[in-house]
């Protein structure tokens, strides 16, 4: 068969498969960057499916989990007919109960909970309709900014083990089988509320939280800090702001900027 009538060939068999259905085949390279390559049941002239790494397990390494030679069963996630290539998930197939209740999720979904393990990295909750993890205490994932709206000394200013939580879904994560969660998006931004109230030019009182290189915050609500860039703060140059204001001082500033889509509050002296 020459290339063209392989190609014809090719886009003929993938036009028949569909994202969800399950393929079997038999792997015949296995890479660190594209992954497994696989021959799929009913076209041998050349391997049409790739399985990403992250595809691959979620309890074992690539090299572990798959070797040449072996026979596999995966699920169809990504036909690409003009590459000539179908995307599959083994992991679909290793834990089919988990990867229906992840992919049935949708961005905006308010799922519940028990806080299952605290981490420096995050928490992780055990959800009320959601199965087991092969690896993790539990699918439902919270990463440490989306814990609340505020800065946080520790994650156990904010939960302890064993508490209930309700959050908001925000994505599958496909490369550790996880529901990723928000914790703070069940509540009111406190950026967009004081927005809401404060205009350009608006006078405010505060107190410097934090000195840094480039100049000062300033807190002018609660959990609200404003930047006072450094060219702000003397009339004439200097290097740095140590030297002007220390962590504690009592500030009247200026609003100069509110940007809303960064939550960010630009600050100038009142003079």
């Amino acid at each position: 068969m020459g290339a063209a009538a392989d190609d014809r060939a090719a886009g003929e068999f993938l036009a028949g498969i569909h994202v969800g259905d399950i393929c079997g085949g038999t792997v015949v390279e296995v890479t660190r960057s594209q992954g497994v390559v696989v021959a799929l049941d009913g076209f041998s002239a050349r391997p049409l499916g790739v399985v990403r790494p992250a595809d691959v397990s979620w309890r074992w390494k690539t090299a572990v989990a798959v070797q040449v030679g072996r026979r596999i069963t995966a699920e169809v996630v990504a036909v690409d007919l003009d590459e000539r290539r179908v995307r599959l998930a083994m992991t679909a197939t290793e834990n089919p109960e988990l990867w229906a209740f992840l992919t049935s999720l949708h961005p905006g979904e308010i799922l519940s909970g028990t806080v299952a393990a605290i981490e420096r990295f995050g928490v992780f909750v055990a959800l009320d309709d959601g199965p087991d993890h092969p690896v993790f205490p539990g699918v439902g994932f919270i990463t440490i900014p989306e814990l609340s709206w505020r800065h946080i000394d520790a994650v156990s200013d904010i939960v302890r083990v064993g508490q209930r939580v309700t959050c908001e879904f925000l994505q599958f994560d496909d490369w550790n089988g996880e529901a990723r969660l928000s914790l703070r998006a069940m509540q009111p931004d406190p950026f967009a509320v004081f927005a809401e109230g404060v205009t350009v030019g608006q006078t405010l009182h505060g107190q410097v939280t934090k000195v840094v290189p480039f100049g000062v915050f300033v807190r002018v609500a609660d959990g609200i800090e404003g930047l006072v860039h450094l060219r702000e703060l003397a009339g004439e140059p200097v290097e740095a702001a140590e030297g002007i204001h220390q962590v504690g001082d009592e500030l009247t500033v200026v609003v100069t900027e509110i940007d809303r889509e960064r939550r960010r509050l630009a600050l100038s002296p009142a003079r």
